[in-house]
């Protein structure tokens, strides 16, 4: 019997990269709390979250579909010790970019596969170099409406791609999804992109 995977993010992103690969998926959102719980180290929060929505959306389908696979991820932008999420406001897009503006962050993606018999995680950590962002080139890119859905307010395959000075690490796995860990999660679930690894 094949296995069935299902993505469980409505990310766009998320699921042009998974397509990037060759994978076939059906999608299905899930929507849970992401705030962080007291005193959580980052990189369990992030793990945390992609194991929560994967274990959300298993729960929520498997009684429907037999032989499931259900992947999620997370993504965070930590600068000084602090994780920048997605923005509330086009007031909060303009101050997280203000202080992304001439440093260097990094952006850990954690992702997961839950099956019946299986709760794989995996995570991904970048570091990104920004230019220096004068107050108007920050108030020109919130107003294109780019930064409100994105960790960090920005979007390293859109028009923040030109802010990028460096990346060290994973081009997808800041973009929400690393496709070098994810392969090996679906590999290990006998789920198989184009080309094994």
């Amino acid at each position: 019997m094949s296995t069935k995977l299902v993505l469980a993010s409505a990310s766009p992103r998320r699921k042009e990269l998974l397509e990037q690969i060759g994978i076939e998926f059906q999608v299905f959102q899930v929507d849970l709390d992401e705030s962080m719980r007291p005193g959580e180290a980052v990189l369990a929060h992030v793990e945390r979250l992609a194991l929560e929505k994967a274990q959300l959306g298993y729960s929520r389908l498997s009684a429907q579909q037999s032989g499931l696979a259900v992947l999620a991820a997370d993504t965070v932008v930590e600068i000084d010790g602090q994780v920048l999420g997605k923005p509330a406001s086009t007031q909060q897009a303009a101050a997280f970019l203000a202080r992304l503006s001439g440093k260097k962050h990094k952006v850990h993606t954690a992702v997961a596969v839950v099956t019946r018999a299986k709760a794989l995680h995996a995570v991904s950590s970048s570091e990104v170099e920004f230019m220096e962002l004068s107050e108007q080139q920050i108030a020109a890119y919130v107003e294109t409406g780019e930064p409100m859905d994105k960790a960090g307010a920005y979007a390293i395959q859109g028009i923040a791609a030109q802010f990028v000075v460096n990346l060290n690490g994973s081009y997808s796995g800041v973009m929400g999804l690393p496709l070098h860990e994810t392969a090996r999660l679906l590999s290990a679930c006998d789920i198989s992109s184009m080309i094994s690894i």
